[in-house]
This record gives C-alpha cells, sequence and structure tokens, in this order.
C-alpha cells in the first residue's frame, strides 16, 4: 500500500497583481517543501476573514512559515515603530498558527520572516540593524546591496558556525556552513526555550530549534528553498520537515 502523504501547511502573503493584492507564495518554497519533505501541501492565505486557527490547525500534519518581502509589525515585540512594507494578517494568521500547532504537538518549521515568527510568537524580540553595513564597518553585511540584481541577490552569502551535536549539525555532518542571507532584520533577544542550532560571525543567531510540548520546531534565517537541488544542506532542512511530520524525532 502506498503511502498516504502527510499534508503540510505553507503560508502565503498578501502580494501586489497588477491592480489587484494576491495571496502568493513564491513556487520555489512549495517544490522545495513537496519534493524533499516528500509531502502534500495546501496553501493558507493571510486573511484573518472567518479565520479559525484550530479547524486549520487540525487539519495539518505540520507547518512551514516562508519568507517574506514583508516585516513583522514592530508592537508584537514590543517597539514602538518599524519599517515596512508589513502584512498584519500574515502576523495574526502565523502567530495564531505556531500557538494551535504547538499546543497540538505538531511541528513548526520557518525560513526567514517564518523563522522571525517563531522567535516573537515565542516571546523573543528582532533587531533591524542586520542590512548592508556601512563602509568601514567591522559588521557583516547580511544582506546584498541595493542595486543587485535578484536573481545575484541569493549568491550573497556569510559562513555559520553550526552547534555542536545540533539538529542541523547532525542532518548535515558539518560543523559549519557558506549561507545565502537575504535579510534586514533577525534575532535580538532569543526566546526562551530555543536553542541555538546556528551563528554568524557577528553573533547573530541564524538558526534555532526546540521541542515544545512534543512539537518539533526549527527555523532558519537563510533561504534552503533556493536551488536546493545544488545544495545537499538545504535538502537536508526539508528532509527534517519530512521527517518531523511523520512522528520522527529530529
Amino acid at each position: 500500500m502506498n503511502e498516504v502523504l502527510p499534508v503540510i501547511g505553507i503560508t502565503c502573503c498578501h502580494r501586489d497583481f497588477g491592480v489587484e493584492k494576491a495571496q502568493a507564495v513564491m513556487d520555489r518554497y512549495v517544490r522545495a517543501a513537496t519534493t524533499y519533505a516528500e509531502c502534500s501541501a495546501v496553501l493558507i492565505p493571510a486573511n484573518t476573514g472567518f479565520f479559525d486557527a484550530r479547524s486549520v490547525a487540525k487539519r495539518l500534519d505540520g507547518l512551514l512559515l516562508t519568507g517574506s518581502p514583508s516585516n513583522i509589525e514592530a508592537h508584537r515585540y514590543g517597539q514602538a515603530e518599524g519599517e515596512g512594507p508589513f502584512d498584519a494578517e500574515r502576523d495574526a494568521v502565523s502567530f495564531a498558527l505556531i500557538e494551535c500547532l504547538t499546543l497540538m504537538g505538531r511541528p513548526v518549521f520557518g525560513i526567514c520572516r517564518g523563522f522571525q515568527e517563531i522567535n516573537v510568537a515565542l516571546g523573543g524580540t528582532l533587531r533591524r540593524d542586520l542590512g548592508t553595513a556601512p563602509v568601514g564597518s567591522e559588521r557583516l553585511d547580511h544582506h546584498a546591496p541595493a542595486q543587485t540584481r535578484f536573481a545575484d541577490m541569493f549568491d550573497h552569502a556569510h559562513p555559520v558556525a553550526l552547534t555542536p551535536d545540533g539538529v542541523l549539525a547532525r542532518a548535515v555532518g558539518r560543523e559549519a556552513l557558506r549561507v545565502n542571507s537575504v535579510h534586514f532584520q533577525g534575532v535580538d533577544r532569543l526566546a526562551e526555550g530555543l536553542s541555538v542550532e546556528a551563528v554568524a560571525p557577528d553573533g547573530v543567531v541564524e538558526a534555532f530549534s526546540a521541542n515544545i510540548g512534543g512539537a518539533q520546531v526549527l527555523g532558519v534565517q537563510w533561504h534552503p528553498e533556493w536551488q536546493p537541488e545544488l545544495y545537499p544542506d538545504r535538502q537536508a532542512f526539508f528532509r527534517l520537515l519530512g521527517a518531523a511530520v511523520r512522528g520522527n524525532a529530529i
């Protein structure tokens, strides 16, 4: 008998589509997740109208929180001001699903914005000064220069040190990775209960994991969905998702 494939929810965002707004997620997230996690997927709109997180969560075996051009609204991590663009409904849907899935003991994985959402949802905070470092600064560039073409933006990379015997280190069999870096915001205070999985040379947390009441949590600041066919370590992130939604420890 063929395996009944687990179903993962993949979060969408509001995007401009001509003169209209669209619910959208880049195809690379869906293809990477379904291919390497070997799962079916449903897309979850960033729409709070008639949205019941518990009803949605009960139908999912796991959740993948995607990256996005939008930022989390600053009031959600205790700050008065922030830098847009924002997507308030994406915030509301993601935070509610994180709470429900973890209470149900089901896996929650995050990429870029999704990584930040998990940290904030669990009580952590963000910093907003991680773009291109000033000339002469010792800070690390976490984003390519503004004039960089989109296709080249994901070539911007830096090393990260993996936590010895951590989830990622075990999965890839290495002590360090070189990861693409496409973010202006990142972790400031790590939420209680999250364990560091990777750190950039400037000390910024780039990945974390947790087990929250049986819910396996893994988030990375970089983009493993970008050309995963060329990088076994990027495939490994989604294979961990596949293992987690099947109830296997990661």
